[in-house]
């Protein structure tokens, strides 16, 4: 997997995306409709949120959710979040010992363009499916994930400066990179039947609450922005997208009355 290991650990990121985009995420569940006595494996289950919300739809009485995840540190905040309510495995996702034509639905999120061959995973987990199961492929952000109401030139630079900063840790090509957008191909290629997507638009206005801005703040404005982007810009650009990422500061983005934060998430559903 592409720049994952066992001892890798984003959990704090994980779960402030999750807090923030639960309400979406659990649309987009419902939507699904599954029901009492499913069996469901989250293949990426990260911290583990997901898990409960798909056990709620298929019913803690009778329904099963599996979780598997390389991270240790991962799956040890999920089995702490879901208690006995679970199994979950810590392995590659392709090697997790998983019995064929066990799962009603595998849901898979922002995990499985980290494989190396993401055609070969979606094989693998097909093999899981039971006649009729299904696989849910979801992706965040296939379109830009901020815009700046207030200067298009600078979101440009700045969602560029992202793009390349990855490519370049992870030795990829920008076809790599813009390839999450392939989802539906990936399931067809796969020989899976009824494809269907879904795109919603998460959508946040000033002010914010505290979920979201911690959401913003943290995982987008320190740790996808900050200094790592500081190479792929100008100096005066990045001392402008400095400020407004910094809290102390007056032009600060999330206290803007103009801010308007969209971040896509795209759910791709293909039938065995």
């Amino acid at each position: 997997m592409l720049g994952d290991t066992p001892a890798r650990d984003y959990s704090r990121k994980l779960n402030l995306f999750n807090a923030f985009a639960e309400s979406e995420l659990r649309q987009l569940i419902a939507g699904l409709g599954l029901g009492p006595g499913m069996c469901v494996l989250d293949a990426g289950c990260g911290t583990g949120e997901a898990l409960g919300w798909l056990l709620s739809a298929v019913g803690a009485d009778d329904g099963t959710a599996v979780g598997v995840d390389l991270s240790a540190a991962h799956v040890d905040a999920a089995r702490a979040r879901t208690g006995a309510r679970t199994t979950i495995l810590q392995a590659d996702l392709l090697n997790a010992g998983l019995v064929a034509g066990t799962f009603d639905l595998v849901w898979c999120i922002n995990t499985i363009n980290h494989l190396r061959n993401p055609l070969a995973g979606v094989d693998y987990l097909s093999t899981l499916l039971r006649p009729r199961g299904r696989i849910a492929l979801g992706q965040s952000s296939l379109v830009p994930d901020m815009f700046f109401a207030w200067d298009s030139r600078l979101e440009r630079l700045t969602n560029d400066a992202v793009r390349q900063y990855y490519r370049d840790r992870y030795g990829l090509a920008e076809r790599d990179v813009n390839s999450v957008r392939s989802l539906a191909g990936l399931l067809r290629q796969a020989q899976l039947r009824n494809v269907e997507a879904r795109t919603i638009m998460i959508e946040r206005l000033s002010p914010l609450g505290a979920v979201d801005e911690a959401y913003l703040f943290e995982a987008i404005f320190r740790d996808t922005w900050g200094p790592r982007l500081q190479p792929y810009l100008s100096e005066d650009d990045y001392a402008q997208l400095s400020r407004l990422c910094d809290r102390r500061h007056e032009q600060y983005a999330l206290r803007r009355p103009d801010f308007h934060f969209l971040q896509s998430f795209t759910l791709v559903v293909g039938q065995t």
